[in-house]
């Protein structure tokens, strides 16, 4: 039986999903998603795959948050102060 790691590892490489899409298919809560994501990060090169980050962006400006590091949605757009912010996705190739 596979590892919620290896779950998601394997939903991922279908194509490319958020936090939430994540969170309903493994019925996991997000905040737990988050927390596999980074572990997952670190140990897909032994693998010779990587994961794939879609930058979170601005709903309203259209700032695009690509030199972020954290997985999490960011709270708020540095430019416009505005709260729409469009999730990171997530794929693994």
């Amino acid at each position: 039986m596979p590892t919620i790691r290896q779950e998601i590892i394997n939903f991922l490489s279908t194509g490319e999903y958020d936090v939430r899409d994540i969170s309903q298919k493994l019925r996991i809560p997000e905040k737990e998603v988050y927390t596999h994501l980074d572990h997952i990060a670190r140990s897909l090169g032994s693998r010779q795959k990587k994961l794939h980050v879609t930058p979170a962006y601005c709903i309203s400006c259209g700032f695009v948050f690509a030199k972020r590091n954290r997985m999490k949605k960011p709270g708020r757009c540095p430019k416009c102060r505005s709260e729409y912010i469009q999730e990171p996705k997530f794929q693994v190739s």
